[in-house]
């Protein structure tokens, strides 16, 4: 160890130096049979590992884990991994949504409190990718993002078998047209390897996202989680955080407006999944980079579809990948300027140089701009008096017929109510009714549910009808489809338009014009808010009051308001 600290590393302000600080701090890591010279000046990079059984998405992250710890020895690095909070949607109740924000806090602690120079993200089921960015974002270190990567394509009875496959699977054993014999023979075909869902859910949304914004290697998005190719990323990611350090290349210089533009545009042009608006909003707030609910109809609005995948299209993400994968949109994008070629990323070079060799391998799959899957058909943003703050609206996954709709509002209080009363017989519905959900937003559920895809009564189903709008301060899961309208925000919880919808009530549903409106008189919304009483507080303690107590709303990406904005990297105060 030389006689003074190395300038230039946050990790030195621990191990620098002969005095007695550094000294304890080097004799307790020395402990793990760490060599000397590993302290003398060398990048700390930190391996943020979301690895759980529980989250089976993430399940084998141990694995990759290992091999972006030999990239940083490679490239003269000193590895250190650590766990935090895996949320994993499939398992956790009431909601991972719930723990997104608590993951966030996590990782930015142990970042801010630790000495890492620079850190690598291993990040798969759908809230770790943003709890992790958020997290980081609040830091600012140099970052690099490594997804779990989507499981193989599902194979049920010799075809193809993905998650929207699924859904439909559940909806013909309530129509009768399945069985649950059925059921059980599907459910090995489906999940047959690691990894997140093979669909655009919002697990591939958020990695394609993270591609986007130039946060990730090229391909990061779809390699599927046991191609070996995967192993070799997670290998150069590792070598390539080291060079980050040493380039000072922070977050911040990479995640800018228009990094943040080309993850919106992306997100369109892959039919991403709506929670998206959430999960990129927050980011963007941690880093003061604007973005509100209105950019998102803007800068999707011209983007069109170029992506045949489940839930909006046919195929499935390995499919995706072996077609080319997301550098070919990219390529696609950038050379019709509809992204931003320019914005630098995390190799050092910009994203239209990162992308400029892609090639696409199957038109059936990944179509062009000058041919498009599917016209203009981002998320779109809805205002009016049921939704004063905005609402979410996904057109590709939705029925064409319905995106104008007028009809009266078959309303469920909240969850509990809508399982109890869906499937019965008597339930006064028809095709024309708009399914109205309540007391599902950030703070009524709480957390934020992915409810809002409400099923179609089955009394409908048995009639042959297979979609209906639906309304709610709920979330979806991006492997879902139909005519729902989510986010809506205000939401009923804190005195939003949706709390007083009555069934009966007209509802006006234009995707075009950009609207949601409660066709009741102004007078008589206001005497109905006014004799409205707020829902009891769902906990007097622990971490659910201080989610609910602090938490923004949809269109502010419910992140917690005490959590908004930069921080930096220092530590509160330094004892040691």
């Amino acid at each position: 160890m030389s006689d003074s600290k190395k300038p230039g590393l946050r990790s030195q302000d621990w191990f620098g130096g002969r005095g007695p600080k550094g000294f304890v701090h080097r004799a307790w890591v020395r402990s793990r049979g760490v060599p000397g010279d590993h302290f003398d000046g060398r990048p700390v990079i930190g391996i943020c590992n979301t690895w759980s059984e529980l989250t089976p998405c993430n399940s084998h992250f141990r694995d990759l884990a290992q091999y972006v710890r030999e990239g940083v020895l490679e490239a003269g690095g000193v590895p250190m991994e650590f766990p935090v909070t895996s949320p994993g949607e499939t398992l956790t109740r009431p909601t991972a949504m719930l723990l997104r924000n608590l993951t966030s806090m996590d990782v930015e602690e142990t970042l801010r409190a630790n000495p890492i120079d620079g850190v690598v993200l291993l990040m798969g089921c759908d809230k770790t990718t943003p709890a992790l960015l958020m997290g980081a974002a609040s830091v600012d270190l140099p970052t690099i993002g490594l997804n779990s990567g989507p499981m193989l394509n599902g194979s049920w009875r010799g075809k193809p078998f993905g998650i929207k496959d699924a859904w439909k699977l559940g909806d013909d054993v309530r129509e009768g047209r399945a069985t649950i014999g059925d059921v059980e023979d599907a459910e090995s075909c489906l999940n047959r390897s690691h990894g997140v869902c093979n669909v655009m859910g919002t697990a591939s949304t958020m990695a394609s996202i993270v591609e986007a914004m130039g946060l990730s290697l090229p391909d990061n998005a779809t390699i599927p989680a046991v191609d070996a190719r995967r192993k070799v990323m997670a290998r150069m990611v590792g070598r390539r955080i080291v060079d980050m350090v040493r380039e000072d290349l922070t977050m911040t210089k990479i995640v800018t407006r228009e990094a943040i533009e080309n993850a919106v545009r992306v997100n369109a042009a892959v039919g991403g999944s709506t929670n998206a608006v959430i999960h990129l909003t927050a980011v963007a707030r941690r880093l003061e980079v604007p973005l509100d609910i209105d950019d998102w109809d803007v800068q999707s609005r011209n983007i069109p579809n170029l992506l045949n995948i489940q839930p909006s299209g046919d195929y499935l993400m390995q499919d995706f990948h072996e077609a080319g994968g997301l550098p070919v949109i990219i390529r696609d994008l950038c050379e019709s300027g509809l992204l931003h070629g320019d914005a630098l990323t995390c190799t050092g070079k910009t994203l239209a140089e990162n992308n400029a060799e892609a090639r696409c391998f199957n038109p059936e799959v990944i179509f062009s701009v000058a041919q498009p899957f599917k016209p203009n058909t981002g998320i779109a943003v809805l205002k009016g008096n049921l939704a004063a703050s905005g609402a979410v609206i996904k057109p590709s996954a939705a029925s064409p017929h319905l995106l104008t709709h007028t009809g009266p509002a078959l309303v469920f209080e909240n969850q509990e109510d809508f399982e109890a009363r869906v499937d019965d017989p008597s339930l006064k519905v028809t095709a024309a009714s708009v399914l109205v959900l309540k007391n599902s937003g950030p703070k009524g559920f709480p957390g934020m549910p992915e409810v809002g895809i409400m099923r179609v009564p089955a009394k409908l189903l048995r009639e042959g009808v297979s979609d209906i709008v639906r309304v709610s301060d709920a979330r979806m899961s991006g492997t879902s489809f139909g005519t729902v309208v989510l986010h809506v925000s205000p939401e009923s919880a804190v005195g939003g338009v949706l709390a007083v919808v009555q069934d009966g009530d007209l509802v006006e549903l234009d995707v075009a014009a950009r609207r949601l409106e409660l066709k009741v008189p102004a007078e008589e919304i206001e005497q109905r808010l006014a004799e409205w009483a707020r829902p009891a507080p769902h906990s007097p303690r622990g971490w659910v009051k201080l989610y609910t107590d602090t938490v923004n709303q949809a269109h502010d990406g419910a992140d917690l308001d005490f959590l908004v904005g930069k921080s930096g990297s220092e530590p509160p105060a330094n004892q040691h």
